[in-house]
């Protein structure tokens, strides 16, 4: 059985977080019709995870990102970073390859990374994070009611690419825009360059367009000064959140304004500087190394490499968040979690892609169920 979790400083917000109301679109933008992740009905306020987890599902090869079917409740595409396949997840859990993005590339950290799913008055669309050849860019192709794949189409190319630090997350976000986390691509001072779209979170069109209303005019910049972000989440009021790998000391969670500067290679963490944002939550590069972040019921959840653990993070008062750790060290390797269809969380090791150590299984989707948070 999983031990239980020690109450976080956050239980005094309960009633607050219950009342919070969903985001409202910003104006003349268009959002989603379908999202790619269905939230639980009615908002608990904080939750944490309850019993054993089960598996969802088995026998992938180094998962990456993991997109809800809204049209079918209970099944998923999953990408596979090193092969550039997407994987079906049936409601029965079996696995079936849809096909092989084309052009994708693997080396290091780099291949098949993010998806995201749209629906729109020209169809359904799945969009992909991958690394080439030349280049990371965002493509994205129709997808069919019967999970054919069409032809890929070029939303964003030119982002330099590297054997580590290629980010690779891509969202919708309650605006209807896509937003990208882009990493430095092992050069650090790409991060501080304006001209530069490494080291960077993105905020662009569904068809790669700059948005109007964007920070700088004529730029995708949505904010600056990060090392290689690869978690976005979205809080109830449509605040967005994103994790991020440090160097050698702090990794973090940001609270992302528009046009904000984190600092990235000029500070690492908390620095309290008054030209950068602190993070609002941190840990040790070994404790978390933060692959991806989501949000349900006032608890924002984040997959840990490094750290093999998920954490559950709530926020206070100061506006920080208070981290709880969960499974630690208990299925290796968390790349990816996710709410799920039936109001559980879903959570993806990644121990096949050459730095964890596989067990019978892996990689594996699992599902636990969330509960309102407990004292004790």
């Amino acid at each position: 059985m999983i031990p239980r979790a020690a109450l976080p400083t956050a239980l005094v917000l309960v009633a607050l977080l219950a009342g919070c109301t969903a985001p409202t679109p910003r104006p003349g933008s268009t959002a989603p019709a379908t999202p790619s992740a269905t939230p639980s009905p009615e908002p608990r306020g904080p939750v944490q995870p309850a019993g054993d987890p089960v598996v969802v599902a088995s026998g992938l090869t180094s998962p990456w990102s993991v997109v809800l079917l809204p049209d079918a409740p209970g099944e998923a595409l999953v990408s596979e970073r090193d092969t550039g396949a997407i994987e079906h997840l049936a409601l029965d859990g079996s696995l079936h390859p849809i096909g092989t993005v084309p052009g994708v590339v693997h080396e290091g950290e780099g291949g098949l990374l993010g998806l995201a799913l749209l629906t729109d008055d020209d169809g359904r669309w799945l969009y992909a994070y991958l690394t080439t050849a030349s280049d990371n860019r965002i493509v994205r192709m129709p997808l069919g009611d019967d999970l054919s794949l069409g032809a890929p189409q070029e939303v964003l190319t030119g982002l330099a690419r590297a054997r580590n630090h290629d980010g690779g997350r891509i969202a919708f976000g309650p605006d209807g825009m896509l937003y990208a986390t882009v990493g430095d691509a092992g050069v650090p001072e790409r991060a501080q360059d304006p001209a530069s779209l490494n080291g960077k979170i993105l905020r662009m069109t569904p068809e790669g367009g700059v948005p109007a209303d964007n920070p700088t005019a004529g730029s995708l910049v949505y904010s600056l000064g990060h090392r290689n972000p690869q978690g976005l989440a979205w809080d109830d009021d449509g605040q967005l959140y994103a994790a991020e790998f440090g160097q050698d000391t702090w990794d973090e969670v940001n609270r992302i304004e528009p046009g904000a500067d984190y600092g990235w290679p000029i500070v690492e963490g908390r620095a309290g500087d008054p030209r950068f944002i602190d993070p609002v939550a941190q840990w040790p590069t070994d404790d978390a190394s933060p692959s991806a972040l989501s949000y349900v019921d006032g608890t924002f959840f984040l997959a840990g490499l490094g750290g093999e653990r998920v954490w559950a993070l709530y926020p206070r008062l100061d506006g920080t968040l208070d981290p709880v750790a969960w499974f630690t060290g208990e299925y290796g390797r968390i790349r990816e979690v996710l709410p799920a269809a039936d109001g559980t969380l879903w959570f993806v090791t990644d121990n096949t892609d050459g730095r964890g150590s596989p067990q019978a299984g892996d990689d594996r989707i699992l599902s636990v169920r969330l509960v309102e948070l407990q004292e004790g």
